[in-house]
């Protein structure tokens, strides 16, 4: 099932994948169905949706794409996009999710894509994920069909994983607490889960778990794909087991949580597009504020627009970058919410919104001793911080 918006005089096509976690086993599936229903089943779906952010027709909400042909594909598969099973003596679930792509794709050439100019695969969280699995066989599944000549991009929002070590290990009993690689290579086998050729040549069998993180399946796509990730993403530093609620964050907490906004930023150096703002958060190309969070000056709206036109440019000519026009995008500051316009935070008990030194308060962070590590007055810092530099 999906959803779609039909725009006739376009020929730039939409589609985005729905995110939501997954599951991995017959517990944690049978936990999924009795209360997250509607990830596992269409039965409940509302005959209509709304777009919002990057798949809003408004283009006060979404500048550059208001326009397109949208199309929403739900979640239901709940195997992160990969799944190619259907339901047997021994699985009492079908994991399609990979298959259901392909279909979609299938019934949409009937309804206008087959003229397309260009096609974004989007997705946020497990649909971000989904889209590198992805985006290179919806390319190769319209070659096959005989439609050269569409353009198929990716964009992934939020599904770029870390396999780090965990800041206080855990047994793998539900899909919060699981460790990243442990949850994928259970669920790549409960799902029967396929990763794309190129990826899986670079790992022994056994090991095509590697696939479902960014930094190492990037390298091996053949399409052009834009990463939109949070530096520190709540979602990683759930399966991390770093909870920020409540209590002030220990020494250990907040030298792991900065830690993690290094290594992030380190394997993001040789994407190519890519929109890393230091925030604390998860999720973005869907939400109506997704025009406010800017990275060194620039909206996220105006690097996939700048995107657009560089490949748009180097079909024609293979020229340099444009002037004035950035795609590389991340920000240097070190800890979360250090870039003034990340979203506003609020705190998970009182639902009250925080300032970014009230959040640091928080968060334990000691303004003394962090300000005589910098070479700074305490004072300095704290407006440095409250202005966001």
């Amino acid at each position: 099932s999906y959803y779609l918006k039909e725009s006739k005089g376009s020929r730039r096509w939409l589609l985005f994948l729905e995110g939501g976690w997954y599951c991995f086993n017959r517990e944690n599936c049978d936990t999924r169905y009795d209360t997250m229903r509607r990830l596992m089943s269409s039965r409940e779906w509302p005959a209509t949706r709304v777009g919002t952010g990057i798949l809003s027709s408004q283009p006060e909400e979404n500048p550059h794409w208001w326009n397109a042909n949208m199309v929403f594909i739900p979640y239901c598969s709940s195997d992160v996009w990969s799944g190619a099973s259907s339901k047997s003596e021994k699985n009492k679930y079908a994991f399609m999710g990979a298959l259901i792509i392909q279909e979609v794709i299938k019934e949409l050439v009937g309804k206008g894509l087959s003229t397309a100019k260009v096609l974004l695969l989007a997705g946020s969280s497990a649909g971000g994920t989904g889209v590198l699995l992805n985006v290179d066989r919806v390319a190769e599944q319209l070659e096959e069909m005989g439609y050269q000549g569409i353009q198929v991009r990716g964009l992934a929002d939020s599904g770029w994983f870390l396999d780090n070590k965990q800041y206080r290990r855990t047994d793998c009993i539900d899909t919060i607490t699981c460790a990243p690689t442990e949850a994928i290579r259970r669920g790549i086998r409960y799902w029967n889960g396929i990763v794309p050729e190129r990826c899986k040549l670079q790992f022994k069998e056994g090991e095509e778990w590697n696939c479902f993180f960014g930094y190492k399946i990037y390298p091996t796509l053949r399409c052009p794909v834009f990463v939109v990730q949070w530096l520190f993403d709540e979602a990683q530093l759930t399966v991390d087991n770093v909870h920020l609620t409540g209590q002030p964050v220990q020494e250990g907490q907040w030298l792991y949580i900065q830690n993690l906004g290094r290594e992030l930023r380190n394997t993001l150096k040789d994407v190519t597009a890519s929109f890393a703002p230091a925030c604390l958060s998860h999720e973005i190309i869907t939400r109506n504020h997704w025009t406010d969070i800017q990275v060194k000056g620039t909206s996220l709206p105006r690097a996939l627009h700048c995107w657009d036109r560089s490949l748009h440019e180097s079909n024609k000519n293979g020229k340099a970058p444009l002037k004035g026009c950035p795609i590389h995008l991340i920000d240097s500051c070190p800890w979360p919410h250090c870039n003034p316009s990340c979203p506003t935070i609020r705190d998970q008990f009182t639902g009250q919104e925080m300032n970014v030194i009230q959040f640091l308060m928080h968060m334990g962070f000691d303004v003394q001793k962090m300000a005589q590590q910098q070479g700074l007055e305490p004072s300095k810092l704290l407006g440095m911080l409250s202005s966001g530099n």
